[in-house]
C-alpha cells in the first residue's frame, strides 16, 4: 500500500463507527467532512509529513460525554450561583430582610398594642439599605431627628396652645428650615434634618386641635418608631449582613488600579480627550462616593473608626492625585497643539519611562507594592528637579528660551505627579494608628446659598399652601395634605430634579389609594391572623422595596409604600371606612400636585441663572484656595470643589453645552487652585525664613496670586491679561532672586517656586481655557 493511501486510511478511520474523533494531537475534534461523511482531524492531517503516519483511534460517543460531565456540570452550576449571589442575589436578599423586619416591627408594635403600629413598619422601610453600615448609619440619625422633630412640636404645642393658625404657621417655618438645612449635607447627615422637619409635623398635626396630646402622641411615636430602628438594624446586621467595610476594601483596590492605569495611558499618550474626559470625570465622581462608603463602614466595624485618619488622608491624597494628572494632562496637550515637536521628542523618553514604571505599580497583583518601581520612580522625581533658570540675557539670545520654558514646566509638571503618586501609595500602604482612636475631621461640605434659599422658599410655600388650604377650607382630610406636602418637601429636598420625584411619588400615592381602597374593601376582611396579614402584606413591601432600590424610578415606591401605610395599613382596632380612605387620598394626592407644581413651574432649579450662580460659586474656590488657612486647605479645597462640581453634574445633562462649560471650568478651577495652594505652601516656608522678602520678589508673587483670584471672580480677557503679565513679571524677580542665592535650602525652594510660576503662566496661556471664552457679563 502506498503512503498516501496509508495516510487516508488513517485519517478516515472510523466510517462505520459513531463516536467522536481523538487523533494523536491530543485533541476533540468534531469537524465533519460532508462529502465523505466522517469525522476528521485537520489539525493532524495539517501537521502530518510526507515520511509519517498519522495514527489515530475512535472513542465511543458515550464514554466520551460521561467524561468530566458532572464536574462540568457543577462548575457551571457554581459559577451561575455566584454570578446570581453578587448580583441580583444581593437584591432579593434585601427584599426578603425588608420585607420580614418590617413584619416583625408590625408584629411587636401590635403585641405592645400602640396606637399607630403601621408606623413601625414604615419606619423599618424607610431604613432598611442593601448594606449593614448604611442601616446603622440611617438608624443613627433617624434617632437623631425624631427626637429633634418631636420636641419640637411639643415645644411649639406648648407655646401657641389653641392657636391652630400660629402652629401651622411654625411648622411650616420649621419644616422648610429643617429641609433648607439638609441640602448643606451629604450623605445621611441629611436625612437628621429632613426627619425633624417631617416627624414635627406627623406629631403635631392630628392632634392641632387637642394640645394636651401632644405629649402623649410624642411618646408613642418614638416609641413605635424605635422599634422599628430596632428591627432594622438587628435583621441588616444579623441576618447575613453585607459589610461595607468590605465594600470599601473593594473600591479602593479598583479606584487604586483604575488611576495608576490612566496616569500610565496618559504618559504613554495611549488616551485621547474624550476618554480622558469620561475616565477622569468617573475618577472624580468617586471622591465623594468613597468618603461616603467610610462614613458607613465606620458604624459597623470599630476597627476601622481607628484607621479614620488614614482612611481620609488615602482620599486627600486620590483627590490632590487627580488635581496632579489633569495638570500634567494639560501640559502634553497644550505642547501637542503648539506643533513643538523636537521639545516632545526630548521629553518623551522620560515620560514613556514613568509610564512603564506605572505599569509595572498597576501589574502588581498583591497587597503589598514592589519596592524596586516605587524606589525608580522616586529616583525618576529627584532626576527632574529644577534646574537654576537662565539669565534673561542668555535666554533672549536663545532661540530656544520659549521651548526651554515649555520643558520645564513639563518636567515640573511630572515631578509633582510622581510625587503625588508615591504620596497616595504609601497613604494606602501606611500603618493602621496603634494609639487611642482618634475622630477625624469631616471633609466640609459646599452648598450654593441659591440652592439653599430656593429649597426653603419652595418647601415653605407648598407646606404653607396646605395648611392654607385646610384652615380655609375645614376640610376633615385637610391634615393629609400638610403631611403629604411636609413628607415629599423633605425626601424630594437633596433631588437633583425635585419635580421629577415628586410627580413620581404622586403616582405612587394614587397607586396606593387604589390598593388601600381593594385591600380595606375586599383583602382585609377575608383574612384572619397574623400569619394570613404578613402573607398579603409582603407583596406590597417587597414590591415597593425593589422600586425603591431603582434609582430611575425610586419615587414609585416610595410613594406607594409610605402612603398605603398611611392611609390602609393594619391597626389593633380596624375602621372599615372607604369613604375617609378615599377623602384622605384626594387631599394627599392633591397636596403631591401642588409640590410637583411648585417644583417644576415655580423654582426649578435647572434654571440657566441658578446654574450660573452655582458655577460662579464653584470659581470662587480658586479665591479660597489663595485665602483660606494653609493648614488642611488642600482637603477643604478638593472637598469643597467637588461638591459644586457634583452638584453641577447633576443639573445638568451630559453633552450639551452648559455641562461641556461646566466641566471645562471645573478642570480650570482644580489646575490652578492646586498650583495656588502650591505657590502659598512655597512662599510661606520662604518668607517665614526670612521675613524682610516680605517687601521684595514676594509681594510680586502675592500679587500674581491675588490676580489670578480676580480673574476667577470676574472673567474676561483683559483681567486674564494682567494675570499673564503679574506671573511673568513674578517669575522674572523670583529667577533674579534665585540666581543671587547661593547653591542650598534656599535655592532649591525658589526654583520650586519658580516651577509653580510655570505652571501658572502655562495654564493661564491656554487659549482653550473657558476664562479667554467669556467675559464678565457671562460670569
Amino acid at each position: 500500500m502506498s503512503f498516501a493511501r496509508r495516510s487516508r486510511r488513517a485519517l478516515f478511520l472510523g466510517q462505520t463507527a459513531a463516536g467522536r474523533f481523538i487523533c494523536n494531537c491530543g485533541a476533540r475534534h468534531w469537524t465533519c467532512c460532508r462529502n465523505r461523511g466522517v469525522r476528521f482531524c485537520f489539525a493532524a492531517a495539517r501537521s502530518a509529513r510526507p515520511n509519517s503516519i498519522v495514527t489515530s483511534r475512535l472513542v465511543p460517543e458515550s464514554s466520551l460525554s460521561s467524561e468530566g460531565a458532572r464536574p462540568d456540570f457543577l462548575k457551571r452550576l457554581r459559577d451561575a450561583a455566584t454570578q446570581f449571589a453578587l448580583s441580583d442575589g444581593l437584591i432579593w436578599l434585601h427584599l426578603l430582610k425588608t420585607a420580614c423586619a418590617a413584619l416583625t416591627a408590625l408584629g411587636i408594635a401590635m403585641t405592645l398594642e400602640l396606637p399607630t403600629p403601621p408606623v413601625a413598619m414604615l419606619t423599618v422601610f424607610v431604613l432598611m439599605q442593601p448594606v449593614t453600615g448604611m442601616v446603622l448609619a440611617k438608624c443613627f440619625y433617624r434617632v437623631l431627628g425624631t427626637a429633634a422633630g418631636a420636641m419640637a412640636a411639643v415645644l411649639f404645642g406648648a407655646i401657641f396652645p389653641q392657636q391652630p393658625e400660629l402652629y401651622l404657621a411654625v411648622l411650616t417655618l420649621w419644616t422648610a428650615t429643617c429641609t433648607a438645612l439638609a441640602v448643606r449635607f451629604r450623605h445621611f447627615r441629611w436625612y437628621a434634618f429632613v426627619l425633624a422637619g417631617y416627624t414635627a409635623v406627623l406629631i403635631g398635626i392630628p392632634v392641632v386641635t387637642h394640645p394636651d396630646a401632644l405629649f402623649v402622641a410624642a411618646m408613642t411615636r418614638a416609641a413605635e418608631v424605635t422599634i422599628g430602628i430596632l428591627c432594622s438594624a438587628a435583621f441588616s446586621a444579623l441576618v447575613f449582613p453585607v459589610r461595607a467595610s468590605t465594600a470599601l476594601m473593594l473600591g479602593q483596590r479598583q479606584r487604586r488600579g483604575a488611576m495608576l492605569e490612566l496616569c500610565a495611558d496618559v504618559l504613554a499618550s495611549r488616551c485621547d480627550d474624550a476618554s480622558f474626559q469620561r475616565r477622569f470625570a468617573g475618577l472624580a465622581g468617586g471622591i465623594a462616593g468613597f468618603e461616603a462608603a467610610r462614613t458607613f463602614a465606620s458604624y459597623e466595624d470599630p476597627n476601622l473608626r481607628m484607621r479614620s485618619r488614614r482612611l481620609t488622608a488615602i482620599d486627600s491624597e486620590f483627590a490632590s492625585l487627580c488635581s496632579r494628572l489633569h495638570v500634567l494632562e494639560q501640559q502634553i496637550e497644550r505642547l501637542e497643539c503648539a506643533g513643538t515637536n523636537a521639545l516632545i521628542a526630548d521629553v518623551s523618553p522620560v515620560l514613556r519611562q514613568a509610564a512603564a514604571l506605572i505599569d509595572r505599580l498597576h501589574d502588581e497583583r498583591r497587597e503589598t507594592t514592589d519596592p524596586e518601581p516605587l524606589t525608580a520612580l522616586a529616583r525618576l522625581a529627584a532626576s527632574l528637579a529644577p534646574a537654576p533658570p537662565l539669565s534673561p540675557r542668555a535666554g533672549q539670545a536663545s532661540e530656544r528660551g520659549a521651548s526651554i520654558d515649555e520643558a520645564r514646566t513639563m518636567r515640573e509638571a511630572l515631578r509633582r505627579l510622581i510625587g503625588n503618586v508615591l504620596s497616595y501609595l504609601d497613604a494606602e500602604a501606611g500603618p493602621a494608628p496603634v494609639d487611642r482612636p482618634s475622630r477625624a475631621t469631616l471633609p466640609p461640605t459646599r452648598t450654593s446659598a441659591y440652592v439653599v434659599a430656593l429649597t426653603f422658599v419652595r418647601n415653605a410655600l407648598t407646606v404653607g399652601a396646605a395648611s392654607a388650604f385646610w384652615l380655609l377650607t375645614a376640610w376633615p382630610s385637610g391634615e393629609f395634605a400638610v403631611i403629604a406636602a411636609a413628607i415629599v418637601s423633605g425626601l424630594t429636598s437633596a433631588a437633583p430634579r425635585p419635580e421629577k420625584v415628586s410627580m413620581q411619588i404622586a403616582l405612587g400615592a394614587t397607586a396606593a389609594v387604589a390598593l388601600g381602597y381593594v385591600y380595606l374593601c375586599f383583602v382585609y376582611p377575608a383574612i384572619d391572623g397574623f400569619p394570613l396579614l404578613c402573607a398579603v402584606l409582603a407583596p406590597i413591601l417587597a414590591g415597593s422595596a425593589w422600586l425603591a432600590t431603582r434609582p430611575p424610578v425610586s419615587g414609585y415606591g416610595i410613594g406607594l409604600c409610605v402612603f398605603f401605610v398611611v392611609l390602609a395599613g393594619p391597626e389593633n382596632a380596624m375602621r372599615y371606612a372607604p369613604d375617609a380612605l378615599l377623602n384622605n387620598g384626594l387631599a394627599a394626592v392633591s397636596a403631591l400636585v401642588v409640590a410637583v407644581l411648585m417644583a417644576a413651574l415655580a423654582f426649578p432649579l435647572q434654571t440657566p441663572w441658578v446654574v450660573g450662580r452655582i458655577q460662579r460659586d464653584l470659581r470662587r474656590e480658586v479665591a479660597f484656595a489663595w485665602t483660606t488657612r494653609l493648614e488642611g486647605a488642600d482637603a477643604r479645597f478638593h472637598a469643597r470643589t467637588h461638591d459644586l462640581s457634583s452638584q453641577l453634574r447633576m443639573l445638568l445633562v451630559p453633552g450639551t453645552r452648559r455641562y461641556d462649560e461646566a466641566w471645562h471650568w471645573l478642570l480650570a478651577t482644580l489646575e490652578l487652585g492646586q498650583t495656588l495652594l502650591d505657590l502659598r505652601t512655597n512662599l510661606g516656608a520662604l518668607v517665614s525664613a526670612d521675613p524682610s522678602d516680605r517687601h521684595g520678589w514676594a509681594r510680586c508673587v502675592e500679587h500674581a496670586g491675588r490676580r489670578v483670584a480676580d480673574l476667577f471672580e470676574r472673567p474676561d480677557a483683559r483681567r486674564a491679561a494682567l494675570a499673564v503679565r503679574a506671573a511673568e513679571r513674578a517669575l522674572q524677580r523670583v529667577g533674579a532672586q534665585t540666581r543671587r542665592t547661593a547653591r542650598g535650602p534656599r535655592q532649591l525652594a525658589l526654583e520650586r517656586l519658580s516651577g509653580d510660576l510655570y505652571l501658572m503662566r502655562s495654564a493661564l496661556l491656554d487659549y482653550d481655557a473657558p476664562f479667554h471664552r467669556h467675559d464678565a457679563s457671562h460670569a
